[in-house]
C-alpha cells in the first residue's frame, strides 16, 4: 500500500484497434482511486476507433505523458500492430522501469512481452492468446488475476474490473477498493456459465476460437520473431485447453 498523501499519476495507452473494456472497465476503477490523476495516453492526440468502431480520444500522445506510476497497457486486436512498434516498446519499457506498478490487461500482456518486460515473470491473457506467454520469457499461470510483484495482470477484457481492483486494493488499501466497488455497483450474475474455455459448451468453444484463428496466426508468428529478438527458445507452448 502507498501512503494516500502521496499523489499518483496513473496512464493508459490507448491505440487503434483496443477492445474498448480493456480500457473502460479498468477506467471505472482507476479514475475513483483517491489523490489520483487519470490520463489517456494515444500513439498520437488523434481519436481511434476500438475493435468496434467505438471512438475513443486520448489527453495526449504518450511523447506528453510524465513518468506515471501506475502503467496500464490494454489489449485488443490493434495490438498485433504495435508489437514491433519500436517507439511504443521503448516508452513502455520507460514507463514500467520507473512505475511503481504496471497493470496489463488481455493481451496487453503481449505487448509487455514485445517490449521485454515478461522475462522471469508469472502472468495471463486472453485464453485465446495464453499458449504465447512463454515467447515472451513468461510463466503462465492460468488465473483471472496474477499478482507478481508490482505487476498486475488480467487475463480476458472484463478481467480487467477484477484486476483494476485488486491494484487498487495494494495501491490505497482494500477498504478503498470495496467502496469503488460498491460505487460500481459491480456484483456480476452472468446469465451463463460459459465465460471460459472449460466451462463454455464444446461447440460455443469451437466457434470462439475460429473466429479468432487469422488474428491467433499472426500473434503466433508475430510471437516467434520476438522470441528470436529477446534470444528464447521455445520448443513447445502449452495447450491448457487441448
Amino acid at each position: 500500500m502507498i501512503s494516500p498523501d502521496t499523489h499518483l499519476q496513473i496512464g493508459s495507452l490507448l491505440f487503434e484497434g483496443i477492445d474498448q473494456i480493456d480500457l473502460t472497465g479498468p477506467f471505472e476503477v482507476l479514475s475513483r482511486i483517491p489523490n489520483a490523476t487519470y490520463r489517456i495516453y494515444g500513439t498520437t492526440a488523434e481519436p481511434v476507433r476500438d475493435v468496434k468502431g467505438l471512438v475513443l480520444t486520448p489527453d495526449a500522445a504518450i511523447g506528453d505523458a510524465p513518468q506515471l506510476d501506475v502503467l496500464h497497457v490494454p489489449g485488443g486486436f490493434g495490438q498485433e500492430g504495435l508489437m514491433e512498434d519500436e517507439a511504443v516498446l521503448a516508452w513502455l519499457r520507460s514507463q514500467a522501469a520507473g512505475a511503481q506498478s504496471v497493470f496489463s490487461v488481455c493481451t496487453g500482456a503481449l505487448l509487455c512481452g514485445a517490449a521485454g518486460l515478461l522475462q522471469g515473470r508469472r502472468a495471463t491473457t486472453h485464453w485465446a492468446s495464453f499458449d504465447l506467454l512463454p515467447f515472451f520469457g513468461a510463466i503462465p499461470v492460468d488465473e483471472r488475476v496474477v499478482l507478481d510483484g508490482s505487476w498486475v495482470f488480467a487475463a480476458g477484457v472484463t478481467a480487467g474490473i477484477d484486476g483494476a481492483l485488486r491494484l487498487a486494493a495494494e495501491l490505497r488499501g482494500e477498504d478503498v477498493a470495496k467502496a469503488i466497488q460498491l460505487f460500481m455497483a459491480y456484483a456480476p450474475e452472468p446469465p451463463f456459465d460459459a465465460g471460459t474455455p472449460e466451462r463454455a459448451p464444446a461447440a460455443v468453444l469451437e466457434q470462439a476460437r475460429a473466429s479468432v484463428a487469422a488474428i491467433t496466426d499472426r500473434r503466433t508468428a508475430t510471437a516467434r520473431r520476438v522470441a528470436a529478438k529477446l534470444g528464447l527458445t521455445v520448443e513447445a507452448a502449452p495447450q491448457p485447453w487441448g
